[in-house]
């Protein structure tokens, strides 16, 4: 293998060891300022896509240890890489889909799992990691707050008699 190609499987190895995650996708018909457009709403979502000859990327998804996508690599292809939310990430991914017909989404890996189209589709729709962890803990808080609430309603009661009576007694 030339230098070249050498030093762009040792980078592209690098990404996706890097990367809890990564999603290919057809970019076939896409103009210069649609790919510059994705590659902006990417960079909001925490990830970053980049053209990849596919024989490069076949050679560095075997040195990353990942199954062998020989059948999976056709046409051209991008890979979008993060280090955040692969949902952000899915998301942004299928609205600029649902904009741009021309991007297709091939496949993905979450941690070593292989994802189909349908997959990362469904990661779309979920809601981000922070309002996850924002239901999560709204669910850990409750139940000491309905405590708090309980133990307080005897006396604001009584505060509320007492305060009856005086008001009556005027």
């Amino acid at each position: 293998m030339r230098a070249e190609k050498q030093f762009l499987t040792n980078e592209y190895v690098a990404r996706l060891n890097g990367s809890p995650f990564f999603i290919v996708v057809g970019y076939q018909g896409l103009k210069v300022s649609h790919l510059t457009e994705l590659r902006k709403r990417l960079t909001v979502a925490g990830a970053e896509v980049h053209v990849v000859k596919n024989t490069v990327f076949r050679v560095a998804a075997k040195e990353a240890g990942l199954a062998d996508l020989n059948g999976s690599l056709t046409g051209q292809l991008a890979v979008v890489t993060g280090k955040k939310d692969i949902s952000a990430a899915a998301k942004a991914l299928k609205n600029f889909a649902a904009e741009f017909d021309k991007l297709k989404l091939k496949f993905g890996y979450l941690n070593s799992q292989r994802l189909d189209d349908k997959s990362i589709l469904a990661l779309a729709d979920l809601p981000s990691l922070d309002v996850l962890r924002a239901k999560l803990l709204g669910l850990f808080n409750a139940p000491a707050t309905k405590l708090a609430t309980l133990i307080n309603t005897p006396a604001t009661q009584l505060a509320q008699v007492i305060k009856a009576k005086a008001e009556k007694a005027e």
